[in-house]
Order: C-alpha cells, then structure tokens, then sequence
C-alpha cells in the first residue's frame, strides 16, 4: 500500500521559470556576462544552487565571486514570481490525513521561505533540501532520507517530478515515480494537472 506521496519543488508544486530566469540572470548580469541561453536554463532548473553557479561560471575566481554575490543577494526579491501549481492545495487536502506527505527537492536554503510565503509551512510532514543529504538528486539519498524517516519502504511511497534528475533519483531509490508535465521521462504515471493524483493513487490501492 501506497503510505507517502513526496513532491519535487520546482516545475511540480511551483512554476519557477519566471523567478529562476530573473534570479540566475541577476547573477549573470551582475558580472557582465550574457542572460541565460535555453540550455543553461535547462541545467539550473533541475540542479542545486552551487551546482548551477559552478556550471554558469566555470572557473574557481568566477564561482568564489558569483557564490559571495548570491549571499548577498538572497532569494527574498524572486519568492513572488514563483508561481503556485493550480491544483497544490486542493491536492494537499485531499492526501491528508490519508498519506504522509512530503518534498525531496535541489533546492538548499530557499526552500523554508518558499514555504512560507505561500502559505504552506504547515502542509508536509517532512521537506528534505539538498542541504540535508550527503548526495542530492539524482541520487536517491532524499528519497531514502523521506523513506527513512516515515520507516517505510521505498516501494510503499511515490514521488512527483518532473526532470530527468527526478526520474534518476527515483530508479535508483526503487520509488515509483509519477512524472509532471514531461511525457519524455520514463515513468509509473503521466500526469498533466495534479489533482489527476487522487485518481491514481485511489485506483493504485484497489488493485493491490
């Protein structure tokens, strides 16, 4: 039986593409580099905040300086872009009391604020950031660190994403996955708008 439902952050419960775009191409400017191209945008959606420094910036000085800058720049003007997954809340309701919910996400200390400030601090049991684990996606460790701590197996929880990390992530942990909005990922289930979940997992428990 199916005991956990863990969300991937950027590209499932939030459309981030204003707000990443707007954040990384600060970082860029700042330093008279060019704006983002499709592929560099690409990487930085699906990788942590110090893996798409190092990947946009290249050498030790550059990345030393865009890290300093990104300190102090902080996230708080970009939390307003992101834009919230029609279908998140009412979703969330629906899964609670029934599953334990969760995030396993690249994101690092941006995640708590995300949170916050749309209004859904209280709504997931447990949100594991890439600062958490030894390894972030595309290795399982956020995963098996949500398995872990609801003492369950892998098998018995399913994750939500939407990149191609996410599917890694997901292979390598013995977790279905259900991929978000990208018919190229292998997966458990497609699924175009989140409330589709109610469904599945309704129609995953009968079968089993």
């Amino acid at each position: 039986m199916i005991q956990a439902v863990i969300f991937d952050c950027d590209g499932v419960m939030f459309d981030t593409v204003k707000a990443n775009t707007a954040y990384y191409n600060r970082l860029l400017t700042h330093f008279g580099q060019p704006e983002m191209t499709s592929a560099q945008f690409e990487f930085i959606q699906m990788h942590t905040v110090g893996e798409s420094i190092a990947f946009l910036f290249g050498d030790d000085a550059s990345i030393q300086a865009a890290t300093a800058y990104r300190d102090s720049l902080g996230y708080e003007p970009f939390y307003q872009l992101m834009e919230i997954e029609p279908g998140l809340k009412p979703l969330l309701k629906k899964l609670q009391p029934r599953f334990k919910v969760a995030i396993a996400t690249n994101r690092s200390d941006t995640i708590g604020r995300v949170l916050e400030v749309h209004g859904l601090k209280d709504d997931f049991e447990l949100v594991v950031s890439a600062l958490d684990v030894p390894r972030p996606k595309p290795y399982p460790d956020p995963l098996l660190k949500v398995t872990d701590y609801f003492n369950i197996q892998p098998r018995q929880a399913i994750y939500i994403g939407d990149s191609k990390l996410d599917e890694q992530a997901a292979r390598a942990a013995g977790m279905p996955l259900v991929a978000y909005r990208n018919p190229s990922l292998a997966a458990d289930a497609h699924i175009e708008h989140l409330m589709e979940m109610v469904a599945l997992l309704d129609a995953r428990q009968d079968n089993i």
